[in-house]
């Protein structure tokens, strides 16, 4: 039977050396109350410590003050085991001075691992990170010199077949965040951005004896509509009411409390960009590859734009008509609305259906997307593709190996080079004004996130494309297949190419 408690009451609940999994995506929907209130104790106390925190998108608010951020600085946190440390500043400095063990998996395949659990599986099988960094016969999923546990991935063969074999620890302790409990303890999510993974965490964690927690905004007298109650009260044992943050309106349409007609999308994403610490690029560079890119669009697709340069394709999609004529998805869940980025990543604007991200992995991994646009950091001769990590700099694989894993047809949406690059374009003629200093095609990319080899066996069609020129992926590596006007072949392509491509 659940108990109301104050935040400082139910972190007692906590012990040492738990295993503690965060149901929250990016920078949404984090339980920031508990996480604080288990920073008030362990400040007081030195206790909990020895802790392991699981979350398949990360936990963090954007804030090193805030969050999670102090008890972990601090040294409460033995391990992390995380998709994405993105909104984590902080933490995701101390990972690379290798303060703690952090593990890098693609995000989905957690959301995978924890619904087994949930059901009583050790682990979860999956194609998705074979001949990448997180498959044990490269790199491993390890981030630092302390994270050499190899428990969490296996390559194993079933039936003749390769896999990898994702594996977490025994989950002790939910932290969720939900909208409102009812006298019975049923938890709705109903003004919130997504639910995640909240359902099969509390099911793993009191599958092995542990304890659910959940912060919500209120205690309501009548019982939810029971396909609202996505936690059922028999799973819960605390429920801390914590005031909830005020919210701009903008931020409020993305709850799906109100309809929002696809006429009024526009309006509501430059709402919303207008309130956001990041803005939607307006680059000439970027909007001659967001135009081409979305060229590639086709009526009826089921599509994912990843965040960044990738966005602009959604911009171009709007103007020439195909936005309404495709349907968008984002990895929190979300599916048939328009995704924002920003703060507020993860929640969509007049989505159709919003539900448990697990299932929407299993849309991606089974080929379930037509088209995708993803960005790069680094690409190499042969096709090969780094997202996750730069020399000294680390924000994790996310959903991005799932995404490009089965899709039909891959995209990478990126500049030729960054730092500097300036570019022109009159009457479709495209001028390289200055070279960038920092070049994305390399000799060897430093962290493999996307196989060439692996997407050649599946037959994917997979396209580079950038402000002048179009490569395409063959058997031989990168072929160059289209030059923008005023491009001239050799001096603004081959002669910035560390390697030799199919002309």
């Amino acid at each position: 039977m659940y108990e109301i408690m104050s935040s400082d009451e139910a972190i007692r609940l906590i012990r040492d050396s738990d295993v503690i999994c965060v149901n929250s995506f990016v920078g949404i929907e984090n339980p920031v109350e508990l996480h604080e209130a288990i920073y008030r104790r362990y400040q007081k106390m030195q206790s909990p410590r020895h802790l392991t925190i699981v979350s398949s998108a990360g936990f963090g608010v954007w804030d090193e003050n805030r969050g999670a951020e102090g008890y972990i600085r601090d040294g409460a946190v033995d391990r992390l085991i995380c998709g994405h440390f993105g909104a984590m500043p902080s933490t995701k400095k101390l990972v690379l001075e290798d303060y703690f063990e952090a593990y890098n998996l693609p995000l989905g395949c957690i959301s995978h691992a924890i619904r087994a659990q949930a059901s009583g599986l050790p682990g979860a099988l999956s194609k998705v990170g074979l001949d990448i960094y997180v498959d044990p016969r490269k790199e491993g999923p390890g981030i630092n010199r302390l994270s050499t546990d190899d428990q969490y991935v296996k390559y194993v063969e079933v039936d003749g077949e390769e896999f990898l074999y994702y594996k977490l620890p025994k989950l002790t302790v939910a932290l969720i965040k939900g909208t409102a409990a009812d006298r019975k303890g049923n938890v709705s999510f109903d003004d919130m951005f997504m639910s995640g993974d909240a359902l099969s965490i509390c099911q793993a964690v009191k599958a092995n004896r542990g304890k659910v927690i959940v912060q919500v905004d209120r205690l309501v007298n009548t019982p939810s509509r029971p396909r609202n109650a996505i936690i059922p009260g028999c799973l819960v044992d605390a429920i801390v009411v914590a005031e909830p943050e005020k919210r701009n309106e903008a931020y409020t349409a993305l709850t799906g409390s109100f309809e929002i007609p696809y006429e009024e999308w526009n309006k509501w994403n430059e709402k919303i960009d207008s309130v956001s610490v990041s803005h939607m690029r307006n680059d000439t560079a970027g909007n001659i590859i967001g135009r081409r890119a979305a060229a590639v669009l086709r009526v009826d697709d089921i599509v994912n734009i990843g965040i960044g340069l990738p966005e602009m394709v959604s911009r171009h999609a709007r103007k020439n008509g195909m936005l309404d004529n495709i349907t968008l998805t984002v990895e929190s869940g979300g599916i048939g609305g328009f995704p924002v980025s920003g703060e507020a990543f993860g929640a969509m604007i007049g989505a159709a259906s919003v539900y448990d991200m697990a299932n929407q992995f299993d849309l991606y991994n089974n080929g379930g997307l037509d088209v995708c646009f993803m960005g790069a950091l680094e690409v190499d001769g042969e096709g090969n593709v780094n997202v996750h990590r730069t020399d000294g700099a680390y924000a994790g694989i996310g959903g991005f190996a799932n995404i490009t894993a089965k899709t039909p047809t891959v995209v990478f949406c990126m500049t030729f080079n960054a730092k500097g690059l300036e570019v022109s374009q009159k009457k479709g003629v495209v001028t390289i004004e200055k070279e960038g200093s920092v070049p994305k095609f390399v000799k060897n990319v430093r962290s493999l996130s996307f196989s060439a080899k692996r997407a050649i066996k599946n037959g994917q069609k997979v396209l580079y494309v950038t402000e002048r020129c179009v490569f395409r992926l063959t058997p031989k590596g990168l072929k160059l297949i289209e030059v923008y006007p005023g491009i001239d072949v050799k001096k603004d392509i081959l002669e910035q190419l560390p390697f030799e491509v199919e002309l």
